[in-house]
């Protein structure tokens, strides 16, 4: 399971401030515990790999740090407050995401897409909006030229009024982060994405995160392609069923046995129910 680096190494970021920490959050369903008492702490220029099998509790984690889902107990502090547990709270307070799945509205161009994600920060109320006052006119033309200048930013500059569901796949995932940067994120928090990508767009998308971090941004990723998130993140932290199974560096984490039993498992049980038969 080592990964040899080829990527960029980020740069410590150990003196960095705290941006994001997780405190002992649980999250059940009923009986079941999908989150069992993760920490978590980002620091401000800062990749974070979060891994491990399916079902592991990776997304749901996630759902609990951007406000998706109220953790049955813990709690989340950003940028040195507890975030409600609120979606549009945590956007306004500098939290923004991608999803597994993407979720772009096909219908609308890629700039419409990314003017969406931008409405978040305009102030112009609904009359002024419905009669398109010069208040509206204005942010309106700096919310265009901002999602222009984010979707430059990505590689999509040329993409800007095709519709987003005529764009090819990995263009979509890169204009899912544009809409996610357009809501000014003090924390980039990315699901699986490089889901689906040959490895041309994999390394795209690896350049574009060092690019979106090297601009200030703190980013936390999930993915199972290992030799991605070994070769981008400072730290990576493994769940198995819910809970940490160990945190560290990417050599520490992808050396440690646990990790690769996580993975690929020991042949054990296989070998108990051979005897048992």
């Amino acid at each position: 399971m080592t990964v040899t680096h080829s990527a960029p190494a980020a740069p410590p970021a150990d003196g960095g401030a705290v941006i994001l920490q997780a405190s002992g959050v649980i999250m059940r369903f009923g009986g079941l515990t999908a989150v069992n008492s993760v920490d978590l702490t980002v620091r401000e220029g800062e990749i974070v790999g979060l891994i491990g099998p399916n079902g592991a509790g990776k997304t749901t984690f996630f759902n609990c740090l951007t406000g998706l889902y109220k953790p049955t107990e813990g709690q989340v502090i950003f940028n040195g407050a507890v975030l409600p547990p609120k979606p549009r709270a945590v956007v306004l307070a500098g939290m923004a995401r991608t999803f597994q799945n993407i979720r772009l509205f096909n219908n609308m161009t890629a700039l419409e897409n990314v003017m969406v994600g931008r409405y978040c920060r305009t102030s112009s109320m609904a009359l002024t909006s419905i009669f398109r006052g010069p208040k509206f006119r204005r942010e309106e033309a700096a919310t265009r030229a901002r999602a222009q200048e984010l979707l430059d930013y990505v590689g999509l500059g040329r993409s800007s009024e095709l519709l987003a569901r005529n764009l090819p796949y990995g263009d979509q995932r890169r204009l899912e982060i544009a809409r996610a940067l357009a809501t000014d994120p003090k924390v980039l928090l990315l699901d699986e994405p490089t889901a689906g990508m040959n490895p041309q767009e994999t390394r795209q998308a690896s350049d574009l995160i060092f690019k979106i971090r090297d601009s200030g941004i703190a980013v936390v990723v999930i993915e199972h392609d290992m030799r991605f998130i070994f070769n981008l993140c400072d730290r990576v932290l493994c769940l198995v069923r819910g809970e940490t199974l160990v945190e560290g560096s990417p050599t520490q984490v992808q050396s440690d046995p646990r990790v690769i039993e996580a993975y690929i498992g020991t042949g054990d049980d296989d070998e108990d129910e051979g005897a048992s038969t």
